[in-house]
């Protein structure tokens, strides 16, 4: 089965980008707005319609800079700053006085703050700090005293600017480590499916060759020792956490990337589960299904084979060559069930606990995990003396669902 690597984007802040982008436009209406309604009580409206114009073509013509932090360059930044603080100082130029020292709104207006704010969500909240201290510099010169609503507008950018610059800061943060923890949890998946691989052939066929070797003796004694030293060694392998490293690229442009491998999917429609269990069926297997298909998609269907013929082997491993096993398919209306019922020994209490702590992941990954990872789950029932019953639940709404998106 073929691999591709699925990339995954995640950025929180891009609605805030979104945001800014609307709202420089519409502040820099609001400011020609302000503008017009006043045009009469400039004594030099030319300045004025100057600034203006240069404040409209520079806001229209920016808007793909503040699309995204990538684009939001600090050259542009410094320059968008730079039109704001000269708007303020122009004021005093371009208005009467008697309005100025009144509190009048200076040329950009609240323009200015949009400016702020694109330092804060490109550089976090010592950004914001800056260019807001900067904007009140302006803001002191261009009133001449500190007035008591120059100080509050001040105050107000300059918190606000700053308390957003922190929100972005943490977001991305979180973000990171979401996608980090993203990345461990499909690597980790990744392992116990091969882990599960592994138990179902390589260490079953060592294992297989050490009781051989120890029935036959001579130097096949020795070959099935050898054999145990490396299951041995493969289990301890394959139960020892081997999550390869994150490679969650931190871009702050586009938010963090998880790269994951997926399988390729199979152009192939739902299969019939009855015809995959069909050969476990034996003198000692008997297998008993209903009249009709039991559709699956191809990845559940495989699955719980797998599932089933691990729990075979549990019996012929720990019950003998000689104990019988029954397998009972139910096609349920949400669920599909399978159950493996064998008249051993049955399994002592703690004994699963103990064979996962030696790397012995028969149950654990090839059993409850491959159900685990289709949505359903595997319930073993075990009485010393009476046998040993595993019961596979597949829900059919998420089979069917994972089926129809392999065929697109």
């Amino acid at each position: 089965m073929a691999k591709r690597e699925r990339v995954m984007r995640m950025s929180v802040e891009q609605p805030l980008w979104r945001a800014l982008t609307g709202y420089r436009v519409l502040t820099m209406l609001y400011a020609v707005g302000l503008f017009a309604t006043a045009y009469g009580e400039f004594p030099r409206p030319w300045i004025a319609v100057a600034y203006y114009t240069v404040l409209g073509v520079w806001t229209l013509a920016t808007l793909p800079r503040v699309a995204n932090a990538a684009r939001c360059t600090k050259r542009f930044l410094a320059a968008d700053l730079t039109i704001a603080v000269t708007g303020i100082l122009l004021t005093p130029v371009a208005d009467a006085h008697e309005r100025v020292q009144a509190g009048g709104p200076t040329l950009p207006s609240i323009w200015t703050a949009g400016s702020v704010l694109a330092f804060a969500l490109k550089g976090g909240w010592r950004w914001a700090a800056l260019a807001s201290t900067l904007v009140a510099a302006a803001n002191l010169v261009e009133r001449g005293s500190p007035a008591r609503d120059t100080v509050h507008n001040v105050i107000l950018v300059c918190i606000a600017s700053i308390a957003i610059g922190y929100v972005v800061e943490v977001a991305r943060a979180s973000e990171r480590t979401l996608a980090r923890a993203l990345e461990i949890e499909a690597a980790t998946r990744e392992r116990e499916r091969l882990a599960r691989d592994i138990h179902d052939s390589v260490l079953q066929v060592l294992a297989m060759v050490q009781r051989r070797g120890a029935v036959i003796g001579g130097e096949a004694a020795e070959l099935g020792r050898m054999a145990g030293e490396q299951e041995v060694a493969l289990r301890t392998l394959v139960s020892g956490g081997l999550v390869p490293v994150s490679r969650v690229s931190e871009d702050a442009a586009e938010g963090a990337v998880v790269r994951a491998v997926d399988e390729e999917p199979e152009d192939s429609g739902p299969v019939d589960l009855r015809a995959l269990l069909a050969p476990y069926a034996g003198a000692r297997v008997s297998l008993a299904e209903p009249g009709a298909p039991v559709p699956l998609a191809p990845v559940a269907a495989r699955e719980v084979t797998a599932a089933v013929g691990a729990a075979l082997d549990n019996v012929r491993r720990h019950a003998g060559e000689q104990a019988r096993a029954w397998i009972l398919v139910e096609d349920e209306p949400d669920e599909v069930i399978v159950t493996v019922r064998d008249d051993g020994p049955g399994i002592p209490e703690g004994r699963l606990a103990q064979a996962e702590g030696e790397g012995r992941l028969g149950v654990a990954l090839s059993i409850r995990g491959r159900l685990r990872d289709l949505g359903g789950s595997a319930e073993l029932i075990s009485v010393p003396g009476q046998g040993t019953e595993v019961e596979l639940k597949v829900p059919k709404d998420r089979t069917e669902a994972r089926g129809k998106a392999e065929r697109r």
